[in-house]
């Protein structure tokens, strides 16, 4: 075996010399033969990485109470504004939805719920039916016995609602 691994060796040298006359012909078709494997090389794994999806880390798994209690939170947004703490005690009323609190509160976090959008939507509301100082406004927002956004949510509602 090491005879014909001395054979293999002795034969490119005698390539290139033999190749020596006509070296400026050759030159260029190595270079173009091996730029091209290279862009090939590189084009291809990228549509195969791009055509494996990665799925979204799933979140935790509601029961069929939770799932009816978000389902009737959705709708419950799709009438009116809501804070987080008006709509949990919503579902959660017996005057409401009757679910039980602790179903009421998983359901409501399970929704990616914009609050501040939901203080603007109840602060446009408020001022519909009653005018309101800046001040009078946030108050209502944020009270525990009006919709109980946090102050920093009602602020935001009663600003962009246009009564500060």
């Amino acid at each position: 075996m090491g005879t014909c691994i001395t054979a293999v060796a002795n034969q490119p040298p005698s390539k290139p010399t033999a190749a020596a006359t006509s070296a400026p012909t050759a030159a260029p078709a190595p270079a173009k033969a091996t730029t091209a494997p290279v862009a090939e090389a590189t084009t291809t794994p990228a549509p195969v990485a791009k055509a494996t999806p990665v799925p979204a880390p799933a979140g935790p798994t509601l029961t069929n109470q939770q799932r009816n209690a978000a389902a009737s939170a959705k709708q419950y947004l799709a009438i009116t504004g809501f804070s987080r703490q008006g709509l949990i005690d919503q579902l959660s009323s017996s005057a409401g939805s009757g679910y039980p609190v602790q179903d009421a509160t998983i359901a409501v976090d399970s929704l990616n719920v914009d609050w501040n959008a939901e203080a603007v939507q109840s602060a446009k509301e408020y001022l519909k039916v009653s005018p309101f100082s800046c001040t009078g406004l946030i108050e209502q927002l944020d009270s525990p016995a009006g919709s109980q956004y946090t102050v920093a949510q009602a602020t935001y509602g009663a600003q962009q609602a246009g009564a500060c």
